[in-house]
């Protein structure tokens, strides 16, 4: 975890600094558990409402994969990678706020299998660089009064 305390980002995933999702890559099995970040999900508020692809679907980066509204907003659900769906959340699903209340574990949307893993993460923030990046992102949040 970041030295951020209440929005937490984990340094086992890599993250979209535009739409704060995350993608946490397996490669023993080659797929991607794909989510929205602590930041991302407290900046729109509680979740009420969720739509994500269908198994079997391609998913492209960063164009829209479902839909979801929330207290702040609604809006797309976007994928920090592309590939093929192959697991949705249906808890989150059932329970959208399980997205807020736990967006690194049973808050997970939906798993891919990447096409081009290697290429697509090369453009997301990951390992060391994460730290850096929660702490600027938190201070310009609350700056902006997103959070």
């Amino acid at each position: 975890m970041t030295a951020t305390t209440t929005y937490a980002l984990p340094a086992d995933r890599a993250y979209d600094a535009a739409q704060h999702t995350w993608a946490r890559y397996d490669p023993s099995t080659g797929t991607a558990q794909i989510g929205i970040d602590a930041l991302g999900q407290a900046s729109m508020g509680d979740l009420a409402f969720l739509v994500l692809p269908p198994v079997g679907a391609t998913v492209r980066r960063n164009i829209g994969a479902g839909s979801l509204e929330a207290a702040k907003m609604t809006g797309d659900v976007l994928s920090p990678l592309s590939g093929a769906v192959l697991a949705v959340n249906e808890a989150a699903l059932r329970d959208p706020s399980l997205v807020n209340r736990d967006p690194y574990g049973a808050g997970w949307l939906f798993t891919i299998r990447p096409v081009d893993w290697e290429g697509e993460s090369a453009q997301l923030i990951s390992g060391d660089a994460v730290a850096g990046w929660a702490e600027a992102e938190l201070a310009r949040y609350r700056a902006e009064g997103w959070i």
